[in-house]
This record gives C-alpha cells, structure tokens and sequence, in this order.
C-alpha cells in the first residue's frame, strides 16, 4: 500500500515496559493501514512544529522521562489542530512526570499499581501482576473501539489512576480492599479513555505493561482501533 498518512512513533525511557518491541508489534499494523512512519527515541522531535503540523497520528510508548517547554509546547500545539495522540500504560499515562500541563492534556495519570501481599514479593516486576477485570461500560458497547469486546480477565499491573471528568471512558478497572491495603472501599478507574483536545484527539490504554499483555487480543485489538480512531 502506498503510504497516504503520516505516523509519527516516539518511544524510549524505562526499559521495563519493552518500549521498543511493544512499538514495534504495532509499526506493521500502522504501514498496513497506510501510514509512512516515522520513528524517534525521545519528545525532542516534538519541538519541530513544522514537521508535527505534518503527522496524522503519534504513538508514544515513552515512560518516565521529561519533557522541555518547547517539545510539550509543540506536541499541544499539533494535537489542538488535529494530530491525534495515542498510546498505553506508562508510555503515555506516565511519560513526562515533570510537566504538569502534559497531565492535564492527556486527562489521567498513573499514581500506583497495588501489588501483592508483602509477604508475597520477591523484588521482581511480578510483585506488581495481579488479576484484575477490565469491564466494558454499557454506553461504551457500540463505541468503534470497543465493539464486540466484553469484559475479560488480565494479570499485570492494575493500574490505579488520578484522572478528571472530561475524559471519555470506555472501560474500568476496580481495586478491591485487601486486608493489607491502607484504603478502605473500592476504588475505580478507567482502564481504557478517549479525549478531545482541540481538534485533536487522544486515546489511552492503561492495559499494556509488556509484549505479553499488548499481545491479548483483547488488548490488542483495542489499541489497534484506539490508534485508527485518535488518527487525523
């Protein structure tokens, strides 16, 4: 297929979350559907805003770093005129913890992922997998990203996430009260959510911790259509 769109793929920070062989698990998906993408290793390709003003599409899988006046400025900027912008768990939830305003444009972010019993832990990232399940809310049902998809079971980090009302969720998650859990009623959060910034829109998936999980074709599907729908 010839390439009639432009993707922009940003990824880097903790090597944790696998950001290049979780990106690359999707390239093929985007060149499949027409996209020339482009690949970068940090938010510096940001602050070229003639570029940006070119992309139809960024993925980002880029987890706890930082981010400079003029990239942020520049990344906002292309979204508010149409750029969409689209991701998973840390890589867009936990990416740029130095920058308040990246937080209020992307609409949640990651606070913690409650782990197991500390008796429990073995200092491996496993300490944090959990099962947990993702629910599909009603309205969400026939929503382009979620048609289809019913409830379904993961174990990984559950991600439990500071977040405001003018997020569009499509899907939940609920951390139980465990006995060895400082907080004392269940607590909700969005597990998958769009937004509308500008004329730009935004998806997050907070599923997506490593291949193994972006690999569930439950997960895997939704960020596929999450990616086509936050397109220009």
């Amino acid at each position: 297929m010839t390439p009639t769109k432009e993707a922009l793929v940003v990824r880097g920070g903790w090597d944790g979350h696998q950001p290049i062989e979780a990106t690359d698990l999707f390239i093929p998906f985007l060149k499949e559907n027409g996209y020339h993408v482009r690949i970068e290793d940090s938010a510096a390709i940001y602050a070229d805003t003639e570029y940006l003003a070119t992309v139809d599409l960024i993925m980002q899988c880029n987890t706890m770093t930082t981010i400079e006046k003029d990239e942020f400025a520049g990344l906002r900027a292309a979204v508010e005129a149409g750029t969409g912008l689209a991701g998973w768990h840390g890589g867009i939830a936990d990416s740029y913890r130095n920058n308040s305003d990246y937080l209020h444009l992307i609409g949640g972010q990651f606070a913690c992922h409650p782990g197991k019993h500390p008796d429990e832990l073995t200092g491996e990232q496993s300490d944090n997998y959990v099962p947990y399940t993702v629910n599909v809310l009603p309205e969400a049902a026939e929503h382009p990203i979620m048609a289809g998809i019913s409830d379904f079971e993961l174990t990984t980090e559950q991600y439990w996430v500071l977040h405001d009302d003018y997020i569009d969720v499509l899907a939940t998650t609920t951390q139980a009260v465990r006995p060895w859990d400082p907080w004392t009623r269940p607590i909700t959060s969005p597990a998958v959510w769009t937004r509308q910034w500008g004329k730009g829109k935004i998806f997050v998936s907070t599923p997506g911790h490593r291949v193994e999980i972006l690999n569930d074709p439950n997960v895997k599907t939704i960020i596929e259509r999450g990616l086509l729908w936050a397109s220009r």
